[in-house]
């Protein structure tokens, strides 16, 4: 008697699949049917539209660069950290990944207390003279604090998937400790790390509460997409926010394919 293949996902899991599939898709699927398709170029070229296209791409790649030049030495002594101390790498962890759990609003407020005008750090810089709220460099502080937990997370359980007798085996080869970083770490990381900058940069690029509560929405100088989105509902102007959703949806095709890509040189 032929016995039936025995399936690793019972039915009624791969049904409940399914139907958390059909709840993801359904709202962008109808999201892209109310789109004016035929209306589609006008929107996106509109002078409001392609400036805050330029800002939104500008300061999130800005952004992401920093959360790389932040985010991996932070990743690599997070690591070192849990090797050696494993309760006090925690403590540190639940900080650093905290901005992934605080509300938009909240984020935005803390960030005003810090870098605001009359905040920890802001008043000294407004002392010297540079200016941080309301201003494109104000997106880029948000961009940051919200991404860079993205890419710590990332590179974080890329480093740590490492066997740490690799890194012994090249210190006994003569490497130094630099040496290490940049010929094994980074190389048998780099998967891993370019997963984090893909989605650091989406992060970045879709922020919108807590800039808008610490950056407002100033034209020219923090009006990204997102806000642009929030300008044209506010205003009761359906076709500039779907506008404003077509870029988004444009950039994130991308981000998907570095995504695919990224998945590809994993395996």
């Amino acid at each position: 008697m032929q016995r039936k293949p025995v399936t690793a996902v019972p039915a009624a899991v791969a049904c409940i699949a399914l139907a958390a599939v059909l709840l993801l898709v359904g709202p962008l699927l109808a999201l892209l049917l109310n789109i004016p398709w035929d209306r589609a170029v006008e929107l996106v070229t509109e002078p409001a539209a392609v400036q805050s296209l330029t800002l939104s791409l500008s300061t999130a790649v800005a952004a992401t660069v920093l959360c790389i030049v932040l985010g991996l030495p932070l990743s690599m002594w997070l690591v070192e950290l849990m090797r050696r101390h494993p309760g006090r790498g925690e403590a540190v962890q639940l900080i650093v990944y905290a901005p992934l759990v605080l509300s938009p609003v909240v984020s935005g407020l803390a960030l005003v207390f810090f870098w605001g005008r009359r905040g920890l750090l802001g008043s000294w810089l407004e002392n010297v003279g540079v200016h941080v709220a309301y201003t494109s460099l104000a997106v880029i502080v948000v961009q940051v604090f919200v991404s860079l937990p993205f890419f710590v997370s990332t590179t974080v359980t890329a480093l740590r998937g490492i066997p740490v007798a690799l890194s012994e085996a090249a210190a006994l080869d003569g490497a130094s400790r630099w040496q290490t970083v940049r010929r094994v770490l980074v190389p048998v990381a780099w998967p891993g790390i370019a997963a984090g900058t893909v989605l650091s940069f989406a992060r970045a690029l879709s922020e919108y509460g807590a800039t808008l509560t610490f950056a407002g929405n100033v034209a020219g100088e923090t009006r990204t997409i997102p806000l642009l989105v929030e300008l044209g509902l506010s205003a009761n102007d359906m076709d500039r926010a779907l506008g404003a959703c077509i870029m988004l949806i444009g950039i994130y095709v991308f981000v998907v394919g570095g995504i695919a890509v990224v998945r590809r040189m994993q395996r």
